[in-house]
Order: C-alpha cells, then structure tokens, then sequence
C-alpha cells in the first residue's frame, strides 16, 4: 500500500528543495509502500537495529525458511538454536519472543494506534523490551505510515544528509533539524528519499 498522500509530498518537497527535487526526479515511479503486519513491521525492525540493510535483508530471508509463517505464535514456538542460526544475536531473538507476547497477550492495543499522535505511540511501543525510539519511528513510517516523522538517529539519515548538504562533513541533530524543516509536514518522505539515494534497494521493514 502506497501513502495517499505521496503525490503531494512529492511535489511539495520538490518545490521547496532543490536536493529533494533531484532525488525524486531521480527516483520517479518508486514509493514507501506497507504490507499492513504490525508485528511483521516490528519484528523486521527489531532484527535491523544497528546493522546494514543488507544484513538485515539476510537475516529476516534466513528467518523465513526456518519460520514459514512469521507469527508471534511461530516465533515463540521456534527454539532459540534455530532462531540464532538464522544470524540473529542472543538478545534479538529475547527481544523478538517478548515483542511476540506483547502481541498474543493484547497488551499492545492495536485499536488505539490511529488516534494516537505520533509521541504517544512512541511512548507505548518504547515500553516492549527491544524497541527504542528507532524502532518506534521506523514502525510509524512503515506501518502506520506518518508522514511527519524524522528519524535523527538513524545512521543512513545522518549520512544521507551529511553527503547531500554538508559535503560529506558531520553535522549537529541542530544543523539537521534545521535543514529538515522545510520539509515539514513531510519529514518521512524526504527521509524515504535520501535513505534511497545511499543504497537502490528500497528499505523496507
């Protein structure tokens, strides 16, 4: 599912930046897209904390030959051995069986996501062992799909910004928010954009 409101973004951010009208020209035809699984979003995440795409990408492909069907239910079900065999550290595969609890248990209310602005829902998915504010915002991009969210943490981000408007040089979260905030209120978009322009293969989680 693509955003609806992706059009407008584009043409807007294209208005205001000349960075980000080169990128999207760049990259015309192609979009964030969901696939609508929260868990899966969630899961996808938690196994990309702090390495590359490609790593990641490995990992979950791994993870779904030994787990066909990527359930909470499957995921609690599946011996530790088989879990780390797929790549994944001792402490991803505690955070993935927490997440799959919090999940068949009902403790993350699913229900109240789409009213909840953006900080609350950051504050209620921070309360599963394993999901930071990365995590947190990687899920409203990609699975609630906001249109306002501007991951500072994340390391493509920061390059991505680096290279495109400071010659590569390192710069404050100051400096980055500064240079973001034309891009409001499509913050997620421009990240989705620059994100694209370090590595062809979509991210996705």
């Amino acid at each position: 599912m693509i955003p609806a409101y992706w059009k407008q973004a584009t043409q807007e951010l294209a208005e205001c930046d000349e960075v980000m009208q080169k990128l999207i020209q760049r990259f015309a035809g192609a979009a964030l897209r969901s696939h609508g699984d929260a868990f899966i979003t969630l899961a996808r995440s938690i196994i990309g904390q702090q390495i590359s795409i490609k790593a990641a990408e490995s990992v979950w492909q791994k993870l779904a030959i030994v787990v066909p069907a990527i359930t909470p239910d499957a995921v609690l079900g599946t011996d530790n051995s088989v879990l780390r065999s797929c790549g994944l550290s001792l402490r991803k595969v505690t955070y993935l069986q927490d997440l799959s609890r919090h999940f068949i248990s009902g403790t993350l209310n699913e229900t109240a996501w789409k009213e909840a602005d953006d900080e609350a829902l950051i504050a209620e998915l921070t309360r599963v062992k394993g999901i930071g504010r990365w995590t947190a915002e990687m899920f409203l991009i990609f699975h609630m799909l906001r249109p306002n969210v501007l991951p500072l943490d994340d390391l493509g981000l920061q390059r991505a910004i680096s290279l495109h408007y400071n010659a590569s040089q390192p710069m404050s979260r100051l400096k980055m928010r500064a240079i973001a905030k034309p891009w409001q209120p499509w913050c997620s978009v421009a990240t989705w954009y620059l994100w694209r322009s370090l590595d062809p293969q979509p991210v996705e989680y």
